[in-house]
């Protein structure tokens, strides 16, 4: 951010670098693309599955932790790669933890959609 940038201008221009950031993982991530093709499709049957707000917010914040994540996990594959392209101990692991991470966010949204999903059809 340029010096000088605060208040409402701070705000406008961190919104335009969000959004540059997202339209970069739509357009070089195929597991983001993935990631929220299946998010968008299944944010309307939370309203079905979820039997109030909490169980809402539960699914749909499962969701927002994957893509969170998985934007984390690229941005840390993108600075291993601009740093350089031969293997490195330390350049794999990074990019395992990201990748292990990733993991760990789809199990909790599949723990979260299944138990619910649980709840409400065999519950």
């Amino acid at each position: 951010m340029k010096p000088g940038h605060t208040g409402w201008r701070h705000l406008v221009h961190s919104t335009q670098y969000s959004l540059k950031g997202l339209s970069a993982a739509w357009r070089h991530e195929s597991a983001f693309r993935q990631e929220l093709s299946l998010c968008l499709l299944l944010l309307p049957l939370a309203w079905w599955i979820g039997r109030g707000p909490v169980d809402w917010i539960l699914m749909v914040g499962s969701c927002l932790v994957v893509l969170i994540v998985e934007l984390l996990n690229s941005a840390i594959e993108s600075v291993v790669d601009r740093i350089g392209t031969e293997h490195h101990e330390l350049s794999g692991r990074a990019k395992d933890l990201g990748s292990a991470a990733v993991m760990l966010a789809l199990t909790l949204a599949g723990l979260t959609w299944g138990l619910l999903g649980w709840q409400k059809f065999l519950g």
